[in-house]
C-alpha cells in the first residue's frame, strides 16, 4: 500500500526518528516501492543530509550506554542488525570508548537496576541471574565480577 513516492515516504519515515540507510530501504521495500525507486529515493535523501549512518550509529550507541540497553559486542551486534556497516561501527564504538568506560557504566546500570544490592549476603542463584542479565547487556565477565567484588566490600 503505497502512498505517493518513494521519497516522500522517506521523509515521513525520517521525520519520525533517525534511521540507518538498510533500515530504510528495508521499511521501503516492506512499502512496495520498486528497487530503482528506492535507490534514487536514498540517494537522494543522503545528499539533502536527511540520512546519515554516521550520525545514525552515534546517536544509536550514546544512547544505548546512557540507558544501559548495552555496551561492547552487544551493541556492534544491534548496530549490524540495523544495516550499519562495519567501518562505521567500529569507529562509532572507538569514539565512544574514550568517552565511557565499561566499569562506569557497569557501576551505574547496577545502581540503577539493583540498587542496595549487597554481593556478600546474595545467594548464587541472586548472583547468576545478575551476571547473566550484565553479560547479555554486552559487559564483559570480567568487569561483572570486579563489579560484585565491589559490591562485597
Amino acid at each position: 500500500m503505497q502512498r505517493g513516492t518513494a521519497f516522500d515516504c522517506c521523509l515521513r519515515i525520517l521525520t519520525l526518528r533517525d534511521h540507518s540507510e538498510g533500515e530504510l530501504r528495508k521499511k521501503l521495500s516492506a512499502k512496495g516501492y520498486q528497487e530503482p525507486e528506492i535507490e534514487a529515493s536514498v540517494a537522494r535523501v543522503k545528499e539533502l543530509g536527511y540520512l546519515d549512518d554516521l550520525r545514525f550509529a552515534r546517536s544509536y550507541a550514546s544512547s544505548a550506554l546512557r540507558n544501559g540497553k548495552g555496551v561492547g559486542p552487544r551493541l556492534k551486534l544491534e548496530l549490524s542488525r540495523r544495516g550499519v556497516a562495519g567501518a562505521i561501527v567500529n569507529q562509532v564504538l572507538d569514539e565512544l570508548a574514550q568517552e565511557y568506560s565499561e566499569a562506569g557504566l557497569l557501576a551505574q546500570l547496577m545502581e540503577r537496576r539493583y540498587p542496595g544490592f549487597d554481593a556478600a549476603t546474595a545467594s548464587d542463584k541472586e548472583k547468576r541471574r545478575i551476571v547473566g542479565y550484565l553479560q547479555r547487556k554486552g559487559f564483559s565477565l570480567s568487569a561483572i565480577f570486579r563489579e560484585l567484588k565491589a559490591h562485597e566490600d
